[in-house]
């Protein structure tokens, strides 16, 4: 059973708060998480977050029962529902020429029998912390990240990078899409964080990891404030899983 706690927020430069999230209560069956991080114009950001959210939750709770006994079927289940997201967003982006851009980032955290099952695309992240330490489980999916694995900047350079939120890939804008998929342990003390960019482009991961560390109960109000404290130059969404 995890506990989970969820702090999204508009942030202090944007008018629509383009992020989106689900989180299971404790006692439900099946402990799935997810977020998103939506673009486009003229709203089609918050229609993009909200429909990826509800369609990959619709489809992971009415397709777990058939799929939960081997990992593998697992993963195959957050992957399928994140190709069945991005068919539901790409159709409703073709219907008005005023949302024809829009689209989402998407993380799935699913956990079962001490083990937690992810799916990604975009620049979304999820972090875990095991015994105080945080490190990060996603890649981002950003031509930022790219330079950086092809070694024509550093990690350092890419903080203020120009182009730092020009997505490589996102849900929603091509017929198809390739998510990455990661298992890891997660069992008693283990902590998972997943976050949008407004609060990775604003909160450094070391003051990250010791707000988690000093305020376990209210980390997430606190990753929040300290975003907006910091500029707050986008919506910021975080959450928390115990």
């Amino acid at each position: 059973m995890a506990n989970a706690f969820a702090t999204s927020d508009v942030g202090k430069a944007r008018e629509i708060n383009e992020d989106y999230f689900y989180i299971s209560y404790p006692d439900d069956e099946v402990q799935l998480f997810i977020l998103a991080d939506g673009m486009g114009g003229y709203n089609g950001g918050e229609i993009a977050s909200k429909l990826a959210v509800t369609t990959a939750k619709n489809y992971i709770l009415t397709n777990f029962d058939k799929n939960k006994t081997e990992k593998d079927d697992l993963l195959n289940l957050l992957k399928s529902s994140i190709q069945y997201a991005n068919m539901i967003v790409f159709e409703k982006s073709k219907e008005n020429a005023e949302i024809s851009n829009m689209g989402t980032t998407l993380d799935i955290c699913l956990i079962y029998e001490n083990k937690a099952f992810i799916s990604h695309i975009g620049d979304s992240r999820v972090y875990k912390m095991h015994k105080g330490t945080m490190r990060k489980l996603t890649k981002d999916h950003s031509y930022v990240q790219q330079l950086v694995d092809e070694g024509k900047i550093t990690k350092e350079e890419s903080v203020n990078h120009p182009k730092k939120n020009m997505l490589m890939k996102a849900l929603g804008c091509t017929t198809y899409v390739e998510s990455d998929e990661i298992v890891c342990g997660f069992t008693d003390g283990d902590t998972i964080l997943m976050c949008s960019d407004g609060l990775t482009n604003m909160v450094t991961e070391s003051e990250v990891e010791k707000i988690i560390n000093e305020n376990p109960a209210d980390a997430t109000k606190m990753l929040v404030q300290r975003a907006n404290d910091l500029g707050g130059n986008d919506n910021i969404t975080a959450i928390i899983i115990r």
